[in-house]
């Protein structure tokens, strides 16, 4: 059985780190991957960043590449966003999600999910 759980968002001002956790359990598998995915008040969940097994290969939505960074400790079942230089628009609640194969930008890709964190960015 998997189970994801998302730790770490908060309330931090503009211009402001935070570091997002996802606990993994039961996706062990070297050909999956896993996605941080957002969803902002009134808007779709959205696309942020992906991540094969290996920490290889990433990608990132074009509005936080370059700020946002997605890595992995496999030794700890974790996946981490690292978010700098965050904006307003960067509030949302942060999901994490996984898939038995390749990284993707899907939403429609991920089976597994965990519940989400609050990220309040402040101007």
């Amino acid at each position: 059985q998997v189970h994801l759980a998302e730790s770490g968002g908060g309330l931090v001002q503009a211009g402001d780190s935070l570091r997002l956790s996802c606990t993994t359990s039961g996706l062990t598998d070297r050909n999956s991957a896993m996605g941080w995915f957002r969803q902002a008040p009134g808007k779709e969940q959205e696309f942020v960043a992906t991540i094969n097994w290996a920490g290889t290969y990433t990608n990132y939505v074009d509005s936080v590449r370059g700020r946002f960074t997605i890595f992995r400790d496999n030794a700890k079942n974790t996946v981490y966003l690292q978010m700098n230089s965050l904006k307003p628009e960067d509030t949302a609640v942060y999901y994490c999600a996984g898939r038995l194969t390749g990284p993707s930008s899907r939403r429609s890709d991920y089976v597994y999910w965990g519940q989400g964190t609050q990220v309040t960015v402040s101007s």
